[in-house]
């Protein structure tokens, strides 16, 4: 008799087999970006998308671009963190 297995679980044995994995981790990063780094930075955000493996982010106001510079790295691994696994290389500020 099989034991119960908890949604959790379940949930992450299905990710790990799913074929196109990296582009649905990818999607979750996308949809954990505001939460992530707050709504104040978050509205200043724009054309967040993938090259790749980096991460690149426009953002028009210098000083919130300078910040968001400062704390990628940070971000980053907390990002990855997060999906459990090293999606994303690189967080790149752009204007």
């Amino acid at each position: 008799m099989r034991q119960p297995v908890s949604i959790g679980e379940a949930l992450k044995k299905f990710i790990d087999k799913y074929p196109h994995r990296r582009q649905l981790k990818r999607g979750m990063i996308m949809s954990l970006w505001g939460p992530m780094v707050g709504s104040t930075i978050a509205v200043q955000c724009r054309d967040l998308h993938f090259e790749g493996s980096r991460l690149v982010v426009h953002v028009g106001n210098p000083g919130w671009r300078q910040e968001l510079h400062m704390q990628r790295y940070s971000i980053m691994k907390r990002l990855n963190a997060e999906v459990k696994e090293d999606i994303i290389s690189e967080i790149i500020v752009r204007a």
